[in-house]
């Protein structure tokens, strides 16, 4: 049986290539609102970045989204976007990667 090719994308962050699985996609849409995108199917400019804590909190503080998307994004996106990071992380040690 073939091998299933396996989507990669680049988090922004890192500049690492991971599988897109292991990353969550924030979106930028057409009125210029960031939002985290669970789907990955929502309409607009996407950035990735690694399901860890660590780097979310390394996008926080370097503004990362901010530079990606060329805006001045709320400070309470990266607080939620830890925050979104750390639940999917938890749940993924309980449940074993969503499976």
């Amino acid at each position: 049986m073939a091998q299933r090719k396996i989507p990669m994308r680049k988090d922004i962050v890192t500049g690492e290539m991971k599988p897109k699985k292991e990353l969550v996609r924030v979106v930028k849409n057409k009125e210029n609102e960031v939002s985290i995108d669970p789907t990955g199917k929502k309409a607009g400019r996407g950035a990735y970045i690694h399901l860890d804590v660590a780097t979310a909190k390394k996008a926080r503080t370097d503004k990362t989204f901010d530079k990606a998307f060329g805006l001045k994004i709320d400070p309470t996106f990266y607080d939620e976007l830890v925050e979104y990071v750390d639940h999917q992380v938890a749940r993924a040690e309980l449940f074993g990667n969503g499976k």
